[in-house]
């Protein structure tokens, strides 16, 4: 297998939430695609923030695209100048109010979708959250913060009671086994 060649590439659009680039690949095959389409879009980071006593926070929101409310885990990209650290403890005070004292954990960092898209998602756990602070939106944003129960919401998530996307569930399911392993070598 080797990697495919741009032999050539234009900008359909670009926009400040991302961009549309078309490129034509050569295979290693020689075969040539003249449109693959590439969604250009900024890293982003979530992080299941958990309380003192084990409650997830959750934000719920509208998201267009999906014509519903969503409760999905605190998230955002990344501003200037910022680390995914700060970028994530940043989101996390904005949209819930919520920090933590505890420096946050990173889980993993995975692409996002690499056959279209060209950004990554950076996962945090954060632990021992405490509300200190009220929420502070962008004009484009309408949030409302919610808890619940931490072993909860693996049901929640399996028998599809809550409205959510993948990257939550994954990230639920991360830091319930990184806490898992965690109990295991301290006992």
């Amino acid at each position: 297998m080797k990697r495919w060649k741009t032999l050539d590439s234009e900008y359909l659009y670009k926009t400040p939430f991302g961009n549309l680039r078309k490129d034509k690949c050569e295979l290693s095959n020689g075969t040539v695609i003249d449109d693959y389409y590439v969604n250009e879009y900024s890293d982003w980071v979530n992080a299941i923030v958990l309380t003192k006593d084990k409650q997830i926070v959750l934000v719920e929101q509208y998201r267009h695209a999906g014509d519903d409310f969503f409760l999905e885990i605190p998230a955002g990209k990344i501003e200037e100048n910022e680390s995914f650290e700060e970028g994530i403890l940043r989101e996390v005070r904005e949209e819930t109010g919520f920090t933590s004292k505890t420096k946050p954990i990173k889980l993993g960092e995975f692409m996002v979708n690499p056959a279209t898209q060209n950004n990554k998602v950076i996962t945090y756990l954060i632990i021992e959250a405490f509300k200190e602070f009220e929420q502070d939106l962008d004009d484009t944003e309408d949030i409302k913060s919610n808890l619940f129960d931490f072993d909860e919401m693996g049901k929640l998530l399996r028998t599809n009671q809550i409205k959510t996307q993948l990257f939550t569930a994954n990230a639920y399911f991360m830091a319930k086994d990184f806490l898992g392993e965690r109990l295991l070598k301290n006992k």
